[in-house]
């Protein structure tokens, strides 16, 4: 056995896996990641999950990726991999472009006939030299080395070529040092009720491991520093579970059961299937037959006294954007998650947008104000969706939470918080001695606009609301003009009060600079890596991210007012920046924008805020 002497040491490392959408590249993908959260790294991940539901096997539009991100000082998936595996041409062909030059490729060299080379579309019998392949390249005879451990198994040949990402997820631990007890751990969870199934990819992944060890010592090996981390229990999380358990722990904070009504949609469907397994926490989560049902059944939940939500992506909050009206008129607690993606209509259902920001403000008829926030990263996905039901309990207002493909389907390691983190949640309840003073449904707390809330069943407190106008002082129903121009502006008061309790907005990066990087959303960690690399370079740049969309920070205009050059970037055609500019229109707002279906690259942020500060 050949000793390792040839090890690079590294602060962090990009690897991505790639192959065919049946290949199992997201499960190879998420053990690795999990394994390497487990050894104290930080990580970030990005999913690239084809458009086709199932391609023929083998094509370019097929193929399936899973890049992540290890090490310390982690906020991206990384522009390009450091190790590119490929389980066939067309996954290499696909993914070259993301392998840095200099890197690692492994192939399964067993994958590379030439009926596989055709099915890809190669027209040479040199695959590496035709598509400018420029790094290490490692052939491994995966297909054959799996068929050997699992002879005699009694699998059918199906169900040994299932294994083979197990194959290369062994290579992958060897080849980082990542501890194979983990690994098979995981897979052992993943597996419990398939006892067959576990021994069978259990024994394939110590063969790839074991290869590692047999293979030629020119192959290089990696040591990943780690971060010194905070005490506690570490996990390794995406965003759609994170906006789940902050839903839960939301309603436990308020003391109101919380109840989802929702449809499955591409990305935002496993919110749906995280809540519904959690009956055990008094989580009411139910799948309705369509996106209108999906939001009425919470808005009759929320009006029952539940924390109610809904989730979706761009297509359903349009078809929602009716029931949600309603939700304003009749000042109810509601959280719609609006899981972006490309668009419009069914556009990229697999690819990451920030293109619903004006539907979530504005795609209602009438002036119909609600709060929008935005998540930063999958781990905030948590925060934010715990601020998105304090927001709507609290001020008696439908709440948009904004996160997006990349970070939903993207996972960080997180650590699971203190109890004594999260601030109670406090509901608006009327009181007894309200029916004293001649309570009425839209009686309203003198300095927050906030109506009372009255859970049917309360004694005293018998009521109805509807989409129809009603009179600021009786309730009733009202068509009065003057009294309609009353309750539009109460409705958006309150909606604008909330800045008064939201947090200010931070700027980071240099804090002499007078050019300043403006983003949103789940876009935080590529421009906060392209900020530090700025200022690392001698380009003074300052920072600010802005989670809370609708109302603005209140300290907003005294930020952007320092700034000699202020850049916005994301991921649609401005959309932020044509807000801003209305609420700001003496600041003459720069643009980075990008509508590719992908995240950003660092090095996009970093030559386009160049350019703008070369001007």
């Amino acid at each position: 056995m050949l000793e390792k002497t040839n090890v690079k040491v590294l602060d962090r490392v990009v690897v991505r896996f790639s192959g065919d959408s049946g290949d199992g590249m997201q499960l190879a993908g998420n053990i690795f990641s999990n394994v390497s959260a487990g050894v104290g790294n930080q990580i970030s991940t990005f999913p690239d999950y084809p458009a086709e539901v199932r391609a023929p096997q083998g094509t370019l539009s097929g193929v399936s990726g899973f890049q992540v991100h290890i090490g310390k000082g982690v906020y991206t998936p990384g522009d390009k991999a450091d190790v590119l595996v490929s389980m066939n041409p067309a996954a290499l062909k696909q993914n070259v472009k993301f392998l840095k030059e200099g890197g690692v490729a492994i192939v399964d060299i067993d994958s590379f006939k030439k009926a596989d080379l055709d099915k890809a579309l190669y027209s040479t019998d040199d695959p590496y030299k035709e598509i400018g392949l420029k790094g290490e390249v490692v052939e491994v005879p995966m297909t054959s080395m799996v068929k050997a451990a699992l002879e005699g198994s009694g699998l059918d040949l199906k169900s040994v070529m299932k294994c083979k990402n197990m194959f290369a997820l062994g290579l992958v631990c060897w080849l980082f040092d990542r501890p194979l007890d983990s690994a098979l751990r995981y897979l052992h969870n993943k597996f419990a009720k398939k006892p067959a199934i576990y021994e069978a990819n259990a024994k394939v992944m110590q063969a790839g491991y074991d290869y590692g060890h047999n293979i030629h010592a020119s192959v290089s090996t990696y040591r990943i520093e780690s971060d010194a981390i905070r005490p506690g229990t570490y996990t390794d999380v995406n965003g759609n579970t994170a906006t789940a358990w902050g839903l839960i722990l939301a309603s436990e904070k308020s003391g109101l059961p919380l109840f989802l009504g929702s449809y499955p949609i591409t990305p935002a469907t496993d919110i749906l299937h995280e809540l519904a397994k959690r009956k055990d926490l008094g989580v009411k989560a139910c799948q309705m037959e369509d996106e209108i049902a999906g939001v009425c059944s919470a808005i009759g939940a929320a009006f029952a006294g539940n924390l109610a939500v809904t989730s979706t992506s761009g297509p359903g909050l349009a078809l929602k954007s009716e029931g949600i009206g309603l939700a304003v008129m009749a000042e109810l607690p509601l959280v719609i998650i609006d899981v972006q993606r490309g668009g419009p209509s069914t556009g990229l259902p697999t690819k990451t947008e920030q293109t619903d920001l004006r539907q979530a403000l504005y795609g209602r008829n009438g002036e119909s104000p609600l709060a929008v926030v935005a998540a930063a990263s999958p781990t905030d996905c948590f925060n934010m969706a715990f601020e998105a039901a304090r927001i709507a309990v609290e001020h008696m207002t439908p709440v948009v939470l904004l996160t997006d493909g990349f970070i939903a389907n993207g996972s960080s390691a997180w650590r699971i918080p203190e109890d004594d983190e999260y601030p109670a949640i406090k509901p608006n309840f009327v009181k007894p001695e309200m029916l004293e003073q001649g309570w009425r449904p839209y009686m309203r707390n003198e300095e927050t606009e906030v109506r009372y809330w009255a859970i049917p069943g309360t004694p005293g407190f018998q009521h109805r609301l509807g989409g129809l106008e009603k009179d600021y002082r009786t309730s009733a129903i009202s068509t009065d003009p003057a009294n309609h121009e009353k309750m539009v502006q109460a409705r958006q008061r309150k909606i604008d009060l909330i800045a008064r309790n939201i947090p200010n907005l931070e700027v980071q990066g240099n804090p002499d600079a007078d050019t300043l990087l403006i983003g949103w959303g789940g876009t935080y960690g590529h421009l906060f890596s392209a900020v530090n690399e700025l200022n690392a370079a001698g380009k003074p740049v300052a920072f600010a991210h802005f989670s809370y969309i609708c109302p603005l920070p209140a300290n907003t205009a005294e930020v952007i007012g320092r700034y000699k050059r202020v850049i916005v970037a994301e991921l649609n055609n401005g959309q932020f920046a044509d807000y801003l500019q209305a609420k700001h229109p003496m600041t003459d707002f720069k643009r980075i924008n990008k509508v590719q279906g992908q995240p950003f690259l660092v090095k996009e942020i970093i030559d386009g805020v160049t350019k703008f500060m070369e001007a």
